[in-house]
């Protein structure tokens, strides 16, 4: 082989490796800030992960809200029509959080299975429902009328 070949070769090659080791990076770094979104359901039937951050989301249940009274602690319950979770957050919660309303919680789960919320997020109006939770909802009035019924725990 031609020594200028030589380098052209060893030259396209070094290219290749060095547009692979980028890719690589960029996957890898992509890969741990994803923040996929689980119902309450498919997080009480074992579906989400418990050592990444995921999205959770559905409607506050009525009566569920209980703060600490010495801390910005607060613990409450999500469900989606189907199954509820507990969600535990420290901070202090949206203006426009309240019981019955649709929220999406950020953070990790626990051994128990309880959200360990970083963030929360609540609706901004008084029809507007985050598009997880309303296909959540959706998808969970859709079994029922299937006549599906999630595993129990």
């Amino acid at each position: 082989m031609h020594p200028q070949r030589k380098k052209r070769l060893l030259l396209i090659l070094l290219v290749v490796v060095g547009v692979c080791a980028a890719v690589a990076l960029a996957l890898g770094a992509l890969k741990q800030n994803i923040n996929l979104f689980y119902t309450p359901t498919e997080i009480a039937s074992g579906v989400a992960p418990q050592d990444a951050r995921i999205r959770a989301g559905g409607m506050v249940v009525n009566g569920s809200v209980k703060r600490s009274p010495d801390s910005l602690e607060v613990l409450f319950d999500v469900t989606d029509g189907g199954e509820q979770v507990t969600i535990s957050y420290s901070g202090i919660l949206p203006d426009l959080f309240r019981e019955g309303q649709g929220i999406v919680a950020l953070g990790r789960l626990n051994e128990d299975r309880v959200l360990m919320a970083d963030e929360v997020l609540a609706k901004h109006d008084e029809e507007y429902m985050p598009p997880e939770v309303a296909q959540a909802l959706e998808k969970v009035e859709h079994m029922k009328v299937d006549g599906y019924t999630p595993p129990a725990n």
